[in-house]
């Protein structure tokens, strides 16, 4: 027979009220009581029954994090993180691929899934400012990326154009001039890739460098295809580019491979850095330079502000928090270093 609320009442000497408040969280307790009613717990071995107690507050102890490529490093990264941080907190996270699909957002926006999930972590893409400002759903929700701004919701991102201007600085600062990017798309303007080609080329003019729309390429998707293919495209010019700046770690990566099969070295004739620090940059041929986003900041933050409004915390109103982000120079841009 297992472990109840009444064993560990009689070993920590108080009454089955304290022990199911320093369990549920309820009422304050003081720290002698909460650390003795603690040592019970763990010389007991109890292991409170999670689902049961979010029956009773009438919760399924189950939230979303719904993102649109499941087959991305960078968000498979970022979900474990974030499923870390949910486990740890009481909840179980489920994954949702949205695969960028505008009816597969909304079905989620709209609420469709609220008697299974408590709150979802939402990555858009296809859907903007008006469809979240037009949900009627009240499961709580938290968006991440650089979809949607401006609307009453939680929001953790990175500043996509200051990351830009720093990855164009570092090109510009080991003496690149004709820098290309990868990954131009006919997004909106306050979408990722719209904010990242600003930072290119607020960059490249503080520079004092001219701004090239033919070493801008545009691509359909963020894959490795599609920075090969481009990169293949940037080469034919007749003043093919220096230095490339990826949209992602992926593009870089695709970029790297055209520049091996086109026969020249990486960063000698030509530097390439990305954006993610996924796990695979940093076992290419040559290691890839990348903008690091802080993505357990980014998962810890969404996770724990979506537990915060289910469970109805007294928390700030709805805010956006740009995370941190920070440069690691590789073998793609030169000798490795801070």
């Amino acid at each position: 027979m297992g472990v109840n609320l009444k064993d560990i009442a009689q070993r920590a000497g108080v009454s089955l009220a304290t022990v199911s408040n320093v369990v549920n969280g309820y009422r304050p307790v003081g720290e002698r009581t909460r650390l003795r009613v603690q040592q019970a717990i763990d010389e007991l071995g109890y292991s409170p029954n999670l689902g049961a107690r979010h029956l009773r507050r009438g919760r399924t102890g189950l939230i979303a994090l719904a993102i649109p490529e499941l087959n991305n490093p960078y968000f498979a990264e970022l979900a474990e993180i974030a499923i870390g941080e949910a486990a740890g907190l009481g909840y179980t996270l489920v994954m949702e691929n949205t695969a960028a699909d505008r009816g597969a957002e909304l079905a989620l926006l709209d609420g469709s899934r609220r008697h299974i999930i408590d709150g979802l972590i939402l990555s858009p893409v296809r859907i903007g400012r008006e469809e979240v400002l037009a949900r009627t759903a009240g499961t709580p929700l938290v968006l991440i990326g650089e979809g949607v701004y401006d609307v009453p919701h939680d929001h953790i991102a990175i500043d996509n154009v200051a990351a830009s201007h720093a990855a164009i600085q570092h090109l510009v600062a080991i003496g690149r001039r004709r820098i290309a990017f990868i990954g131009a798309t006919q997004g909106g303007d306050r979408q990722s890739a719209h904010l990242r080609v600003r930072g290119y080329r607020e960059a490249l003019a503080a520079a004092g460098l001219p701004y090239r729309s033919r070493l801008v390429a545009r691509t359909d998707a963020f894959g490795r295809l599609d920075g090969k293919r481009a990169m293949r495209d940037l080469l034919a010019l007749g003043h093919p580019p220096d230095a490339v700046f990826g949209y992602n770690d992926l593009v870089a990566v695709g970029a790297l491979r055209a520049l091996a099969e086109a026969g020249l070295r990486v960063p000698e004739d030509v530097a390439v850095i990305g954006i993610d620090d996924i796990e695979e940059g940093r076992f290419s041929t040559p290691t890839l330079t990348t903008i690091a986003p802080d993505k357990r900041e980014i998962g810890r933050l969404a996770v724990r502000r979506l537990v915060a409004r289910i469970e109805g915390a007294q928390v700030a109103a709805p805010l956006t928090v740009q995370t941190p982000f920070r440069l690691i120079r590789r073998e793609s841009t030169g000798t490795p270093g801070g």
